[in-house]
């Protein structure tokens, strides 16, 4: 059977510290939204086979669908809670074997080396392949549906949360994973690059538009951007681990 690399974002409006992440717009004169970047990364990516949003079956979260209908992109509606079960429907919607996974409030995947990921990751038949030890915000996670299913089955409400790739890394003599690192200088504790509070908006905004360009951030300058403006990091500082 020939793999299918899909795309899927879960998407709500939910947050105490900030709500409807996927929706704050970054930019200063022509405002697009974090969900806008991301959708656009990822139509870029010639290996992604489509693109699904998973979409928390609460009221609120009705725009999302507003959103992929605009862009063309498949969507489901799912549990609320239950992440990891909107991803597994979307993946099975979309007929994908594998799921390019990034967060919703992280508007700066590194995808340099996807390629080589995604091809690496098919002929050695893992379960799974993550980009680790990065700027927060910056990994990605490439899983086998079938590990998501087996995951479900014996995961308990936690590993059903966001937190859906965490069975496997809890677990990982039941399956094949290769996790992949970069440089060291791109694994900084003292850097994040995703939006979960408002600290972090004002500075991914500035990130954006001084160095994202034709759907790419150069990562390396945004880091030495970071470290010559101190006290843009130290807003961040208190959410960084």
């Amino acid at each position: 059977m020939k793999r299918k690399l899909v795309a899927i974002l879960a998407c709500r409006n939910g947050g105490s510290r900030l709500y409807a992440k996927p929706l704050q717009k970054l930019g200063y004169i022509k405002k697009v939204t974090i969900l806008d970047v991301l959708i656009k990364k990822l139509k870029s990516l010639k290996i992604v086979d489509r693109i699904g949003l998973a979409i928390s079956n609460k009221k609120e979260n009705l725009i999302y669908e507003e959103i992929a209908k605009k862009n063309k992109i498949n969507f489901i509606y799912g549990d609320d809670k239950d992440v990891l079960s909107r991803l597994i429907l979307c993946a099975k919607k979309l007929k994908g074997t594998d799921i390019l996974r990034v967060t919703s409030e992280s508007p700066f995947p590194y995808f340099n080396n996807i390629n080589h990921i995604w091809n690496n990751h098919i002929l050695n038949d893992y379960d799974a392949s993550f980009l680790d030890g990065i700027v927060d915000g910056c990994g990605f996670e490439i899983i086998k549906k079938d590990a998501f299913e087996i995951s479900h089955k014996y995961g308990n409400k936690k590993h059903k949360s966001e937190l859906c790739t965490l069975f496997l890394r809890e677990n990982n003599s039941m399956f094949k994973i290769k996790r992949y690192f970069p440089n060291k200088f791109f694994f900084r504790k003292d850097i994040r690059l995703t939006v979960d509070n408002p600290e972090d908006l004002i500075v991914c905004n500035i990130i954006f538009k001084k160095f994202y360009n034709r759907n790419k951030l150069d990562l390396k300058k945004a880091i030495q951007f970071l470290d010559k403006n101190k006290e843009l990091k130290k807003i961040i500082l208190p959410y960084c681990g």
